[in-house]
């Protein structure tokens, strides 16, 4: 099974290279992030068209989520359980395809809003470990994948992308984290590529793309059985260089 990850930072203004992409890789499933826009904008018959249903959970200008499946599939969750009622951030899509429960996120970046901003991190971040606990306690295979916003370790970053106020790595941001992880999930990447320097997103400002100068904040954390089954997990750098790129690129997960 392949599932795969992308913030494509506006999916309309990235239509042709989602679409090319799932013709050229084939996931089974793809959650999109950034998709800044309402469900009745987001072009579902473009996918459709190369095999993929779309569940959309967006909106307006900003945000936004959605999973893409070429297999069946069935919607639990369009909204982060545990969040207070009427949250308005789209971020949050959950599905069960193939005997999996797949979760696709695009978590709060925290260094706007000031202190409110990263309060409103913080307690997604918390929600998020406690749905990760709930499915743990339940036994169920999962995974999580997205734009986490969230550098783990300074091994993560390109020396000087981040200071070290940022919200994407501030101690309680790490440790918010680490405390998801220390569940018992896998990062995929680092499960399998403990050492490299592997970065998902290249800023379009300062000619971050030609120095190489890149964070690693899409992340694919899985459970211990998913864990098991991981064969591979890689980002797609080749997607940044093309015309008019996201500054993210796809990872993809594939699963025995």
């Amino acid at each position: 099974m392949k599932i795969a990850t992308w913030n494509v930072n506006s999916v309309r203004q990235r239509e042709t290279h989602v679409r090319a992409w799932l013709e050229r890789v084939q996931p089974d499933v793809l959650f999109l992030q950034e998709i800044k826009c309402e469900a009745p904008q987001f072009p579902a018959m473009t996918f459709e068209a190369a095999g993929y249903r779309a569940e959309v959970v967006g909106q307006k200008s900003y945000n936004g989520v959605a999973a893409l499946c070429r297999i069946p599939f069935t919607t639990t969750h369009r909204a982060l359980p545990g969040l207070p009622e009427g949250d308005a951030q789209a971020r949050y899509v959950e599905i069960e395809a193939g005997g999996l429960t797949l979760i696709g996120i695009y978590l709060p970046n925290g260094n706007s809003g000031g202190d409110a901003g990263y309060a409103y991190k913080l307690a997604w971040m918390a929600a998020l470990r406690a749905r990760a606990a709930e499915l743990l306690e339940a036994d169920k295979p999962f995974a999580i994948l997205g734009d986490f916003n969230v550098c783990p370790t300074d091994a993560d970053y390109s020396p000087a992308a981040l200071g070290p106020q940022d919200a994407l790595c501030r101690p309680a941001t790490r440790a918010e984290y680490r405390s998801l992880v220390w569940l018992g999930l896998t990062d995929a990447i680092r499960a399998l590529h403990p050492d490299e320097r592997i970065w998902t997103f290249w800023d379009y400002q300062a000619g971050a793309w030609p120095r190489d100068s890149g964070l690693r904040i899409d992340h694919a954390l899985l459970s211990p059985s998913l864990a098991e089954a991981l064969i591979s997990a890689t980002p797609d750098r080749d997607e940044r260089g093309r015309e008019q790129p996201s500054d993210h690129v796809p990872v993809v997960i594939e699963l025995a």
